[in-house]
């Protein structure tokens, strides 16, 4: 085992780069954010200039002896297609969700980063957050028996309000399951297991969506996806999940993520944050008990990126790892693949539950 620090290359500096420039910074002995591109070199120019980074063309970045890791940070229908570039040219790959919009390109990410002999990883990796990893460690310590059931809920009318860029969660690769769903199959996963089937339903509640953000107020936004999905899960070890994912709901008093068992049952924080308050039910106390959290919450998303270089340098399966990614992309496009059957559909990955993170790390 050496010591390597891997170095990480941005592609695409929008929304969401200055959040992974804060969370990689936390893991100095693991990354170190280096260089960024965009199709825009004007804003690859100013976000280096902003960060401390070298600026490049997508081009000279695969290339690049000095990039271990890309950081795959554009919109989802190009994840695929920069992915398999990056790993083309010898890379280890880390992407925002999804891992791509279609089974088939999910499953030639995965081959494709086997044959080369390079790691894979996706988010979210806020299910490596001190809320859901002290949740997992209560139910690997036995505190509400044999998990039985769990139900997930992500309800809200769309990002257009207050999005500067709303247009693409309504394109093919956006819509709630594409967008927020990784954050519920991802924490469902890490929680109670991978899932075997899925029966679900879909649709979208209206046709016409205004924008509100005060640099495009009043656009229209043209719908081509599902927004509201509603559906039933059968993990591999019994347990059933309920799970509903919509940009049609304006108010709701449904929790986020519970976890049920033969013993009790346990509230789960919202699986967008890395913290959150996590309560148990048992039949002894007969109320929610605030639990305290036996790992950190102050990190950020990058600790998906951090975990997968250590794994490297380790020697170890990575916690947010492109396997985990393609289950959940074929758990999420099942819920339309049985709407529009009328099937019940079996789910063809399997995988390891993530192992849990050491207490306080």
């Amino acid at each position: 085992m050496t010591d390597k620090i891997y170095n990480v290359g941005f592609i695409g500096v929008g929304n969401i780069a200055p959040q992974y420039i804060r969370g990689l910074a936390q893991f100095p002995e693991a990354v170190k954010a280096t260089a960024c591109a965009d199709l825009d070199m004007q804003r690859a120019q100013a976000f280096a200039d902003e960060n401390g980074l070298k600026a490049m063309t997508v081009e000279e970045l695969l290339i690049s002896p000095d990039i271990d890791i890309v950081l795959n940070l554009t919109i989802p229908a190009a994840h695929a297609e920069v992915s398999l570039t990056a790993i083309a040219a010898g890379k280890h790959v880390y992407m925002e969700k999804p891992l791509a919009i279609n089974k088939e390109d999910g499953a030639k990410v995965i081959a494709a980063a086997k044959e080369a002999g390079v790691r894979v990883g996706c988010a979210p990796d806020t299910f490596l957050g001190g809320g859901i990893q002290t949740a997992i460690k209560l139910i690997d310590d036995g505190a509400i028996g044999t998990p039985i059931a769990a139900t997930a809920f992500m309800l809200s009318h769309g990002p257009e309000p207050w999005h500067p860029n709303p247009f693409f969660y309504y394109l093919p690769g956006g819509g709630p399951m594409l967008d927020m769903g990784p954050y519920y199959m991802t924490a469902l996963v890490a929680l109670v297991g991978p899932i075997e089937q899925v029966a679900g339903m879909s649709g979208a509640g209206v046709q016409k969506r205004t924008a509100g953000h005060e640099s495009i107020a009043g656009q229209d936004i043209p719908i081509n996806v599902n927004t509201h999905y509603s559906g039933s899960l059968r993990f591999a070890n019994g347990a059933i999940g309920t799970a509903v994912m919509s940009f049609d709901i304006y108010a709701h008093h449904v929790p986020r993520i519970e976890v049920h068992g033969t013993e009790g049952s346990l509230s789960i924080p919202d699986p967008n944050t890395f913290g959150g308050e996590v309560q148990l039910w048992t039949p002894d106390k007969r109320e929610w008990v605030d639990m305290p959290l036996t790992h950190r919450d102050d990190v950020g998303r990058g600790i998906g990126v951090a975990d997968m270089a250590l794994g490297i340098r380790e020697d170890r399966p990575h916690r947010a790892s492109g396997d985990l990614a393609n289950h959940v992309l074929e758990v999420m496009l099942a819920f339309d693949e049985s709407s529009e059957s009328g099937k019940f559909i079996d789910i063809q990955t399997q995988l390891e539950r993530p192992a849990v993170l050491p207490i306080n790390k």
